[in-house]
């Protein structure tokens, strides 16, 4: 895959912290670390993406939906 180079500006802790992650070979350089952060980070947005629309929604009023257009076909199910 292509990548584009990107300049940030961190805090100096932060900064300090990632170094420390790559003197620890947890990563090969800072770029790759703040790479890996990002991709897991967006990562985690996505999975929670659906969630946060969910709660948008009115449970009463999905339900009314639905059962409008069962309408007949509601009748006509047997009880369980």
């Amino acid at each position: 895959m292509a990548k584009t180079k990107v300049a940030v500006t961190l805090d100096a802790k932060l900064v300090g912290r990632l170094d420390s992650l790559v003197r620890q070979a947890q990563f090969p350089n800072r770029s790759q670390a703040v790479e890996a952060a990002l991709v897991e980070k967006l990562a985690r947005l996505d999975r929670t993406r659906l969630a946060r629309e969910c709660a948008k929604l009115d449970p009463e009023a999905e339900r009314a939906l639905a059962e409008e257009s069962m309408g007949k076909e509601l009748a006509s199910w047997p009880d369980y």
